[in-house]
């Protein structure tokens, strides 16, 4: 058997094989609540053969929402709504996962496909927060600096929308750390200029992070896996990078987290990313030499063989696919053909020569 098509325990959490759906915003929500396109796009990956399906990046407030058209978890009216996605991709063979999120400084925005802009002062637009009182770009509206009541409430909306999102039928909590939302605004001294407990040394800049995750632990029993997403590096000389990555997750991994999920960049504009194929693999390799933690490589990984790779040299434990996904639903179940593995496809489409 193929490293990809190998299946992994984390806990009492099964997947049958290595491919994990990355979150991928849709933008197709209304007030929060997802719909008919949300249940017909998971389920389709889902037939199609992933181990895991993360849900995109779900919001713990409305405030924390990317835009206004992006899905919800901060009320229990989401709920029922949501255990139907986790049925149906459930009972086609993926673990349903959820990544809980707050957009800080990058909320507020117009959908991708009508141009992202942050918008200002009209009916879909709200003030924006963040650890610091720092626009993401010169032209975007200047957020509200975080008190440290504020703080402790979205901390406590992070703890409810786990509770939720596990009332709702999700195996996978995935804590959203990265691309310059506002964990990770926390995270960077590019973008957290605070001089009190939340700003200043390491120990202050992850302590939001730090707490969310002492919050959430406690309710992930064995039948359930807390993973945290991070950008290993800002991809700037200042800021955030692999060194500061590694020691965060030696601190995750003490405190419980199961996986962590190595992407890079997104927290300040206009630097320059060596994009290329599996640009990104290098940090999650790092990461699972120095720390031991259970990692997931992602970025530009398009092909079975490139993927099969990365698991064979030991590189990561998993591999998230994101933007290959929504082009190919079905790439688990031509990966394992490709790699000469038993043929995966659904009885209902393998019968027809």
């Amino acid at each position: 058997m193929s490293h990809l098509m190998s299946p992994l325990s984390i806990n009492g959490v099964n997947l049958k094989n290595r491919v994990v759906m990355s979150p991928m915003c849709q933008y197709a929500a209304y007030d929060g609540m997802m719909n008919d396109w949300h249940f017909v796009h998971y389920a389709t990956r889902a037939i199609g053969g992933c181990g895991a399906i993360i849900q995109e990046a779900t919001a713990v407030t409305p405030e924390g929402r990317i835009s206004y058209r992006d899905l919800g978890i901060w009320d229990d009216m989401f709920i029922k709504k949501l255990r139907n996605i986790t049925s149906i991709i459930e009972k086609y063979g993926a673990v349903p996962g959820i990544e809980l999120a707050h957009a800080g400084r990058k909320a507020s925005c117009e959908t991708p496909y009508n141009g992202g802009k942050q918008m200002q002062n009209c009916e879909h637009s709200w003030i924006p927060v963040a650890p610091s009182p720092i626009p993401f770009r010169e032209e975007d509206v200047v957020p509200h600096e975080l008190t440290e009541k504020e703080i402790d409430e979205i901390i406590t909306a992070f703890i409810a929308g786990a509770e939720r999102a596990m009332a709702a039928g999700y195996k996978i909590i995935e804590i959203h750390a990265a691309h310059g939302y506002l964990i990770n605004e926390f995270l960077s001294t590019l973008t957290n200029h605070r001089t009190d407990r939340y700003g200043g040394s390491f120990e202050n800049r992850i302590r939001i992070l730090t707490r969310i995750i002492e919050g959430v632990r406690p309710l992930i029993d064995y039948n359930h896996s807390l993973w945290v997403r991070i950008s290993a590096t800002n991809w700037s000389d200042e800021g955030w990078d692999i060194e500061q990555s590694v020691r965060l997750v030696k601190i995750l991994k003490t405190m419980g987290v199961d996986v962590i999920d190595v992407s890079t960049g997104g927290n300040i504009p206009n630097v320059n990313i060596p994009v290329a194929p599996g640009y990104q693999v290098q940090f999650s390799e790092q990461i699972k030499k120095e720390t031991g933690m259970i990692t997931g490589a992602v970025g530009l990984i398009t092909e079975a063989e490139q993927a099969e790779e990365i698991l064979r040299s030991n590189k990561s434990d998993l591999i998230f696919l994101g933007r290959e996904l929504l082009r190919n639903p079905y790439f688990a179940n031509e990966a394992s053909l490709k790699l000469n593995d038993k043929n995966i496809l659904p009885y209902r489409y393998s019968w027809w020569k």
